[in-house]
């Protein structure tokens, strides 16, 4: 199974928030998605702080155990600061390439050499 374009959704850093899983995310973006003329968008910063470490929001892969709260087949649009990637109806290296130009500049080398395993 590939797990490109899966959405987890909690703190990084800490414990996943169950408040968050029970909160209807992917209901959210069904709804988004499902609406005449609507569209599933996810916005987030490329990267986050933590423990005093900048690391990217936009990972080759989520750790095992991770919380999958939104699956790929639900994730059309992904914005950053760094521009918009339409995942929909893109093969995996496609969306591992539409991800990779939406990350943050520091971490896309990091990012392509992890796709470069995948394939």
């Amino acid at each position: 199974m590939s797990k490109v374009g899966f959405v987890g959704l909690g703190i990084m850093g800490t414990p996943m928030a169950g408040q968050l899983l029970a909160g209807g995310h992917e209901l959210f973006v069904m709804g988004a998605h499902d609406s005449r003329g609507g569209k599933s968008v996810i916005c987030l910063h490329s990267t986050a702080r933590v423990a005093d470490a900048t690391i990217s929001t936009i990972v080759a892969s989520l750790p095992l155990g991770t919380r999958v709260t939104t699956p790929r087949h639900h994730v059309q649009y992904v914005v950053t600061e760094y521009g918009a990637a339409n995942l929909g109806m893109l093969t995996d290296v496609g969306r591992m390439d539409a991800l990779i130009a939406i990350a943050h500049p520091d971490f896309r080398e990091e990012l392509r050499a992890a796709a470069r395993e995948f394939n």
